[in-house]
């Protein structure tokens, strides 16, 4: 029996999502056992999960994932490179995963992990830093780099944001020495932004507008049956759907309150974009007209939700780990818990189960579990109803075992 690894956020789990689990077992076999790295109640993109993270978990085993671990906050929403290298951590020290496996647009192992290798190379950074003076974007200096080193077409591959992602995963490969090799499957349907079309997987950004606009019916019809039963099970306990604009006037207050060391401190390195970041703070009175004030065309719009988040969360890149501390479990079945029974002999982290054993473990683990602990009692001040925010979640809620 193979075991395969996905990365995932879910946020929300779609049909796109299913075909990645059957394509998996279609081609390692129908007894391979999957194995996922889950954000938590915050994603990559800087914003709150539409949906906490236990329910998340519980929909991926309901719907044929075995085990669901978590990719701890300081990783999960955070730049590609870094959420990449946290999922691949988590799987890696599970000493279970044979395989990576993620769509891409290309769906072509081997060409990712050569642009990976290319972004690796000793001749790399003297091309970004000549195609960066050119003033585009990050984005797009990186590519014309990696066509100066590979040709166009290769380094074209970097226009897609699902091939980025897989070429980040393949980094984090090489960079850990990893023997999990990779499996990318071919996606099909809706862009990773991209609206809606018939007859094909919907995008999660597309159901998760609807979901919070006026087509509710029309994405619950769309989301696979467990994520359904499962959003509509927090929708009536008051916890769905989660926004980011549901804590806007907290998260206005804390930017408004912090001085331009502050902001400095967020993004180290970055010229001007933590001042015009702090200088928007002063005077905007929504989040959608600071992040305009403060968009520049170098900078997506990810990293700068990304420092909004961090700054709410009180998070500063100079005191983020490098290194996971423990696997933490969301969510198993039946043959997750028999995983789980091999991982007490092959895991190199510990194992959590129960919230309150991290006290047994190391400073570090202590502190990354205080940390999520702080960061979900914010996260649940976004619940539609606050009676149902109360604090201290982190410490009281165990895995789902399905």
């Amino acid at each position: 029996m193979q075991t395969a690894g996905i990365i995932i956020e879910y946020n929300p789990m779609h049909s796109g999502h299913l075909y990645l689990l059957e394509q998996v077992r279609a081609r390692l076999g129908a007894d391979t056992a999957v194995i996922c790295a889950m954000s938590g109640n915050f994603v990559q993109r800087g914003d709150f999960a539409l949906l906490r993270k236990h329910q998340r978990a519980r929909a991926a085993v309901e719907s044929g994932v075995d085990l669901v671990l978590e990719i701890p906050l300081p990783w999960a929403a955070a730049p590609a490179e870094r959420f990449a290298a946290g999922g691949v951590q988590v799987l890696q020290a599970t000493g279970l995963v044979d395989c990576l496996a993620f769509g891409s647009e290309c769906g072509d192992a081997a060409a990712l992990r050569q642009v990976a290798g290319a972004l690796m190379s000793r001749e790399f950074p003297a091309l970004l830093r000549r195609e960066l003076t050119a003033g585009d974007s990050f984005a797009a200096a990186r590519q014309r780099a990696v066509s100066a080193l590979l040709g166009p077409e290769t380094g074209n591959l970097l226009v897609s944001p699902n091939n980025i992602l897989g070429v980040e995963y393949c980094k984090a490969l090489l960079r850990h020495k990893s023997a999990m090799h990779v499996l990318t499957v071919s996606r099909r349907g809706a862009a990773h932004d991209g609206a809606l079309h018939s007859g094909e997987h919907p995008s999660a950004s597309a159901l998760r507008a609807l979901l919070t606009g006026k087509g509710r019916a029309q994405a619950l019809g769309l989301l696979p049956s467990a994520m359904r039963q499962a959003y509509l099970e927090e929708e009536a306990a008051g916890r769905a759907p989660v926004l980011a604009s549901a804590c806007e006037r907290a998260v206005l207050a804390r930017l408004r309150s912090m001085t331009e060391a502050d902001f400095a401190a967020l993004d180290p390195g970055r010229e001007g974009l933590c001042n015009r970041l702090y200088q928007a703070a002063r005077t905007a009175s929504t989040l959608e007209e600071l992040l305009r004030t403060a968009k520049t065309r170098r900078y997506p719009y990810a990293r700068l939700r990304r420092m909004v988040l961090w700054a709410y969360l009180g998070l500063t890149p100079a005191k983020l780990p490098e290194r996971m501390a423990y696997l933490r479990v969301l969510a198993a079945n039946t043959r997750g818990r028999e995983l789980l029974g091999r991982m007490r002999h092959t895991a190199s982290l510990p194992v959590l189960t129960k919230p309150a054993d991290v006290r047994r473990l190391s400073t570090d683990a202590q502190q990354l579990l205080e940390l999520e602990a702080r960061s979900t009692d914010l996260y649940t001040l976004a619940y539609p109803n606050l009676a149902a925010a109360s604090g201290g979640a982190e410490w009281r809620e165990g895995p789902v075992i399905c």
